[in-house]
């Protein structure tokens, strides 16, 4: 039996979108001659790219990343499916290698890995009419019913997600309880340890990265990006941040300039409950990340007191 010292050690990179992850994780993972796995839930598809803020094909390269581009926006993804790949591909990885790095702003995923999800029930039929409702309604009228349901959940979860909307609200009609009330604190044992890390900057800064990421990536090519999902755009996957904005421009909602301000806007309120849900975590080391290079030597030196043997 392996003593805790002994465990291979899975080292997670969580942070608020325009916190500086990727540029930090891709060189933390090469000085460790490690890996990366994604913890981003929309990262996960193919044909979502621009708007996902993905990696770029000379940043995938640098190191071997997994669980990005693993899925296509037609299939059904959910974190308990994620939760089910990503340990049985962990647990092969530690076969070989001692370190691996998770890197996302999915907190949601996150515990996924770290603690594992809890088994709530599922009821076909109920979905069904909430996705009906979703169709009819839009998304609006299920996120008022979550208020109504679930405050405490409301308040932290990702709103423009009509997958996880729908889920929370399938359980709360099944057990006429609040979701959050039903999820447990018991955590599923791990074959491997955590060290767990946290990105934050200034407010003010958050916010002036996220208008630039957005302006790089209306530069780069995201209109032409949702314009070529058009066909697609009920599917679950596309009803998120950077992607529903755009739709809208194209049904004649909005101007192109009220559609890029409203994803700015957007992007700022989901980094703010993406805190929000971090927060709840005290398991996290917070890493101030102003200046990567400091942020690097903060983190490299904890993990090198901790490398397994």
């Amino acid at each position: 039996m392996n003593s805790e010292k002994e465990k291979p050690l899975l080292i997670v990179l969580a942070g608020p979108t325009a916190v500086g992850k990727t540029k930090l994780s891709i060189e933390l993972a090469k000085n460790k001659n490690s890996s990366i796995f994604s913890c981003d839930s929309r990262q996960f598809y193919r044909e979502m790219s621009i708007g996902t803020a993905k990696p770029s094909l000379d940043e995938l390269n640098e190191v071997p990343h997994y669980f990005i581009n693993n899925k296509s926006i037609e299939e059904a993804y959910s974190a308990g499916d994620y939760e089910k790949e990503i340990i049985s591909h962990l647990e092969d990885y530690f076969t070989k290698q001692k370190i691996a790095f998770l890197v996302g702003g999915s907190g949601m995923y996150i515990d996924a890995v770290c603690k594992g999800l809890d088994n709530l029930p599922k009821d076909l039929a109920v979905r069904n009419r909430l996705n009906l409702e979703l169709k009819e309604n839009g998304i609006e009228y299920l996120q008022e019913n979550l208020k109504i349901l679930d405050p405490k959940h409301y308040s932290i979860m990702d709103l423009s997600n009509s997958q996880r909307l729908i889920r929370a609200l399938e359980v709360c009609i099944i057990t006429s309880k609040p979701y959050s009330s039903l999820l447990t604190s018991t955590k599923k044992i791990r074959s491997f340890k955590m060290l767990k890390f946290l990105l934050h900057i200034d407010k003010n800064q958050l916010e002036k990265n996220i208008e630039k990421r957005v302006d790089h990536m209306v530069n780069n090519g995201l209109f032409q990006e949702v314009e070529n999902l058009r066909d697609k755009k009920k599917l679950n996957a596309l009803n998120t941040v950077g992607y529903k904005e755009i739709f809208n421009f194209f049904n004649g909602d909005s101007t192109k300039e009220e559609a890029i301000n409203l994803i700015k806007r957007n992007t700022k309120k989901y980094a703010k409950r993406q805190m929000t849900w971090f927060k709840k975590d005290v398991s996290y080391q917070w890493i101030e990340n102003l200046d990567s290079s400091k942020s690097f030597n903060e983190i490299n030196s904890i993990i090198s007191k901790l490398k397994p043997n």
